[in-house]
C-alpha cells in the first residue's frame, strides 16, 4: 500500500477543526481531552476558568484596548503594530486588569501619629503571569471619596508591602476628582524580569493644611506584559477581507469557518468576541489551474516541480502538493482567567486570509 501523506495544520485552526461540533448544539460542553488541553495551552492558559467568574463591569480602558485591535479600525488608518499596544505606547501582547483582593485593609496596628489619615493595603494577585511576560507598564489607579473637593496639596505615598511597609517608593500628587494614577514600572515592579505572585502596597494619604480626610473606594492595577515568544517576525499584514468559498470540492482556495465561542463551551468567560470568522484551507494541487489562481499568493518553485513529479507519476506516492494557510492575520480575545482578572490578549496566525499550494 502506498504511504498517504498528510498534510501539516501547524496552528490553532487545526485544533479548533477537533473541538468546533458539526451541527451547533443547543448546549455544547466544555471540551475536553487532548485537542482542548494543546489549544489552551496555545492561549496561554492551563485550564478553563473554574466555574462562573464574579460578574463585575469590564473596564473601559479594557473595552477602549479591544476595539483598538479591531481590524477595520486598521484600515480606517490606524495601523497595527504586532507587540505593541498603541494606546499605551508600549510594547506588549498581553493586558491585564487586575482589582485589589485585599480589601483595602489597614495594615496592624493603630496610626500613632495624630493628624494623619488612615492607611490602607491593597493586593494585586499576579499569578497567571508567566514567567516568560516581562512587564512593560504597570498603572495603580485608585479612586479615593473625600467630603469635599478641596484637595489642593494632598500626596499619596507608595510603598512596599512585606511584613512591615518598606521604604516610600513613590509621593503622588493627588489630581482634583480624587483619581490617582501612578506607574510602577521600575519602583514596586522591576521591568525585564518575571513577576512576583502577589503585589501588596502600603498607601498613605498627606491631606496638607486641610483637616478633610478621604476614603479609598476603588484601586487596580493596569499590567502590560509582553511576552516575545508570541512576537512573529515582520510580515504583510492584511488589508482585506478575504475572499472564502464553500463546499468540499474544488481547487485549493479558502473555505469559510466560523469559530464560536459558545459552541465550544468557553462563551462564560470570554467576553468579546463572541465568535471570528477563522476559515480553513481545502481542495486540491494539480496541475495546471490549482498552482496559479489569478490574484493568489505565488507558487513555491517546490510546489509546481512536486505537482509537475506527481503527474508523471502518480504511483511512486509522493502525493500533489498540500493546500495550506499562504498568509494569516490575528485576533485579540477579551476574557476571564481564574482570578477574576480582566484579560485582553493578542493571538497571531488565527485568521486564515489566503490559501497556495505547497
Amino acid at each position: 500500500m502506498l504511504p498517504v501523506r498528510r498534510c501539516p495544520g501547524g496552528h490553532l485552526l487545526f485544533l479548533l477543526l477537533f473541538l468546533l461540533p458539526s451541527t451547533p448544539p443547543a448546549r455544547a460542553p466544555a471540551p475536553s481531552g487532548p485537542a482542548a488541553a494543546a489549544l489552551l495551552q496555545a492561549l496561554g492558559m492551563h485550564e478553563v476558568p473554574r466555574g462562573v467568574p464574579t460578574p463585575r463591569p469590564v473596564p473601559p480602558v479594557m473595552w477602549r484596548l479591544f476595539r483598538r485591535r479591531d481590524p477595520r479600525e486598521a484600515r480606517a488608518g490606524y495601523p497595527l503594530r504586532p507587540c505593541h499596544v498603541e494606546e499605551l505606547g508600549v510594547a506588549g501582547n498581553i493586558v491585564r486588569h487586575i482589582p485589589d483582593s485585599g480589601l483595602f485593609s489597614r495594615p496592624p496596628g493603630p496610626t500613632k501619629t495624630l493628624g494623619l489619615c488612615p492607611k490602607w493595603t491593597v493586593t494585586f494577585n499576579l499569578s497567571g503571569v508567566e514567567p516568560a511576560e516581562h512587564p512593560t507598564r504597570a498603572r495603580l489607579e485608585l479612586r479615593l471619596e473625600a467630603e469635599n473637593e478641596d484637595t489642593h496639596g494632598w500626596e499619596l505615598s507608595v510603598a512596599l508591602l512585606a511584613k512591615h511597609p518598606g521604604p516610600e517608593l513613590l509621593r503622588i500628587p493627588v489630581a482634583p476628582g480624587l483619581l490617582v494614577r501612578a506607574d510602577l514600572l521600575g519602583a514596586a515592579v522591576a521591568a525585564n524580569a518575571s513577576m512576583p505572585r502577589t503585589l501588596r502596597l502600603a498607601l498613605a494619604l498627606h491631606r496638607g493644611a486641610t483637616t478633610v480626610c478621604a476614603r479609598l473606594t476603588e484601586a487596580s492595577l493596569l499590567l502590560v506584559t509582553l511576552d516575545a515568544r508570541l512576537c512573529p517576525p515582520p510580515r504583510l499584514r492584511r488589508h482585506s477581507e478575504p475572499g472564502v468559498g464553500g463546499g468540499p470540492g474544488g481547487a485549493c482556495r479558502t473555505r469559510r469557518l466560523h469559530v464560536s465561542f459558545r459552541e465550544v463551551g468557553w462563551h462564560r468567560w470570554v467576553i468579546a468576541p463572541r465568535g471570528f470568522l477563522a476559515n480553513f484551507c481545502q481542495g486540491v494541487c494539480t496541475l495546471p489551474e490549482a498552482l496559479q489562481a489569478p490574484g493568489g499568493p505565488p507558487v513555491l518553485n517546490h510546489a509546481v516541480l512536486h505537482a509537475l513529479m506527481h503527474a508523471a507519476a502518480p504511483t511512486q506516492g509522493a502525493g500533489p502538493p498540500c493546500c495550506v494557510p499562504a498568509r494569516l492575520s490575528p485576533i485579540s480575545v477579551l476574557f476571564f482567567d481564574n482570578s477574576d482578572n480582566v484579560v485582553l490578549r493578542h493571538y497571531e496566525d488565527m485568521v486564515v486570509d489566503e490559501c497556495g499550494c505547497r
